[in-house]
């Protein structure tokens, strides 16, 4: 309502400059890598190790005879540590060749209808399948599959199996229950309860409506610009499967209730259990090649070299990251993959450019593989220059409860644990490292414990020192970036803290698009960007700052053009990384200097 003034008095306005848009989601890191299940090559966001356990396993056996054991992949150890301290961390599984998940036939009452549905493993591998080829089909399983109480031979914690119950021919209903692959008839293990399912396309309970028919599927493998497409009608609410309808009961009942017609009874599917067939793996190479034992041509199952597929793979994964409007995630990692070996070393590139290319996210690399020495980590080190990502060595050697075993590991699989604590207990724009905010709490042993003169050199290369102290244990005690020219961007902290500046205000500032060109508009931008640095500079991120956004930078010709622009000005905190101290020794009877 307009305020009408005529005759003179003290006339009261508010304006509101304090509009903040909804604050910005949890971000957190990405990682890339192989997995023992999940989806392949689909960016997926888990919250806590137990979902990433659930969705994407933790140990598996491998080998054959007397080498038969179980391992994990670097992708889990890297996950568990980030994990511990972060709860948003983005996944993307690495397969390569003609991977895909198992599938299932749940078949109708009257048999000569053929399958009601089939269910479809929303993971990928050969790892899903949980029986015959022959008991898929039939989808009631057969004596082949099963032993005592119904137990799958083939069933694992990592697969599982189906069930149709409690079908109602009046209503056309049936219940279907997901169960774990190592569940008994006499201790089942539920995973899902889908009840009163229907296969009427118009009723509010068909099967696909309610768990879901999407299909991800990877588009532009091997190009810069891949994509991930969905197909179906309805989303997936299943976590485990999707669902496709072969035979629909178009309006079961009728206006009375009455079954509409007499052979959709035969259409609903038979009150069994399956299992699942036809998983792949793709191309893996056996034996895998783990922990200490990573070369060139075999990481973990995988070779990264020019015109191998594992390389695309990992290509695709990262130039999917790059979707910076998808993805939200400012840390990279990539347990695996060696920026030395050959092959390995494109893909490194690779992630650093997509990091460059973002301007908001951050890799740590991983140098040189199990064994290295000092003059190969620099040498490898030197070869860079980006103030983007950051490496350290040596490698440690690292508790796998899920194995039971100890492993060696490369530093990107503790590092990324050690970035999300320092954030925890701190800001990205404090250093991730000291005894503060760099020890390595479950590390065992370093690969080599390194001498002041050791660390001396690793630094003036731009090597990030993982050093090991009495009573500390593991400490990473460096926080360079791979930049050579020094300035306030080759320390990790001032890196990560433009980062962070720069997702709050990107993000909080991206509904002023399409707003009007006026001062209103821009002191909206003041009143958003100005708190929340002076919350940074309270929080000892910045000595001081100045924002501008003003006519003095948005002229006329600037507005004609359709621009707003507004300048940052930042003094970033710097660390004491050098403390010296000079002990003065004076004799009997020195006056001491004021």
């Amino acid at each position: 309502m307009a305020e009408k003034i005529v005759s003179p008095g003290v006339f009261t306005r508010e304006r509101d400059l304090s509009f903040l848009p909804a604050g910005i989601q949890n971000i957190g890191a990405a990682i890339v890598g192989p997995t023992v299940k999940g989806p392949a090559l689909v960016p997926t966001m888990v919250t806590s190790m137990a979902e990433y356990r659930q969705l994407f396993g933790d140990v598996f056996e491998s080998g054959s005879g007397a080498n038969l054991g179980y391992y994990s992949y670097l992708t889990s150890l890297a996950a568990e540590e980030y994990l511990r301290h972060h709860d948003s961390l983005t996944v993307v599984r690495i397969m390569a060749g003609d991977f895909g998940g198992g599938t299932t036939n749940c078949v109708s009452s009257v048999t000569s209808l053929g399958t009601s549905f089939k269910l479809h493993n929303l993971s990928d591998g050969a790892i899903l399948n949980s029986g015959q080829p022959a008991a898929s089909t039939a989808g009631s399983g057969s004596t082949a599959d099963e032993g005592a109480n119904n137990i799958l031979l083939s069933g694992s914690k990592d697969n599982l199996r189906w069930e149709v119950a409690n079908k109602n021919n009046s209503k056309g209903t049936f219940s279907l229950y997901i169960r774990s692959g190592n569940d008994t008839i006499k201790r089942k293990n539920i995973l899902e309860t889908w009840n009163n399912l229907s296969l009427d396309p118009n009723s509010t309970n068909y099967i696909a409506k309610r768990i879901g028919d999407a299909k991800l599927n990877l588009r532009g493998s091997g190009t810069t610009s891949p994509y991930i497409q969905a197909s179906g009608s309805y989303m997936n609410k299943s976590k485990y499967v999707r669902v496709e309808v072969t035979r629909q009961t178009l309006n079961y009942l009728d206006e009375n209730g009455n079954i509409s017609n007499a052979n959709y009874t035969g259409s609903l599917p038979l009150e069994v259990s399956g299992t699942f067939s036809g998983g792949s793996d793709g191309n893996v190479q056996h034996p895998q090649m783990f922990y200490e034992n990573i070369t060139a041509t075999n990481s973990q199952g995988y070779a990264l070299g020019t015109g191998n597929q594992g390389k695309t793979a990992y290509e695709d994964a990262i130039n999917l990251l790059g979707n910076q409007d998808e993805y939200d995630i400012n840390l990279l990692l990539l347990p695996g993959v060696i920026a030395a070996l050959a092959g390995h070393s494109t893909i490194a590139t690779s992630a650093i450019q997509m990091c460059e290319d973002r301007g908001d996210c951050f890799a740590i690399i991983d140098p040189i593989a199990y064994a290295g020495t000092i003059t190969d980590a620099t040498t490898e080190a030197s070869g860079r220059d980006t103030n983007y990502a950051a490496v350290y060595w040596p490698w440690i050697q690292m508790a796998d409860n899920y194995a039971s075993k100890n492993v060696w590991v490369p530093a990107s699989v503790a590092m990324g644990g050690v970035y999300a604590f320092n954030d925890k207990v701190s800001a990205e724009w404090f250093a991730p490292a000291g005894l503060n905010r760099g020890g390595i709490d479950r590390a065992i042993q370093p690969e080599r414990k390194l001498t002041h003169g050791n660390r001396d050199s690793l630094y003036d290369s731009n090597v990030n020192p993982l050093a090991t102290f009495p009573n500390s244990g593991v400490v990473a005690f460096g926080q360079k970036t791979l930049q050579k020219k020094a300035s306030a961007l080759d320390r990790v902290n001032v890196r990560r803290l433009l980062i962070a500046a720069k997702k709050f205000i990107a993000s909080a500032t991206r509904f002023l698009v399409f707003e009007q060109n006026t001062a209103e508009t821009r002191n909206r931008f003041l009143s958003i960007v100005n708190p929340y640095l002076e919350s940074v500079q309270q929080r000892q991120g910045l000595y001081a700052f100045k924002v501008v956004m003003d006519e003095t930078n948005n002229t006329p010709d600037v507005i004609d053009r359709n621009q707003m622009v507004g300048q940052l000005f930042l003094q970033p905190t710097r660390t004491a990384e050098f403390i010296i101290i000079d002990f003065n020794v004076l004799p009997t009877g020195a006056a001491f200097p004021e």
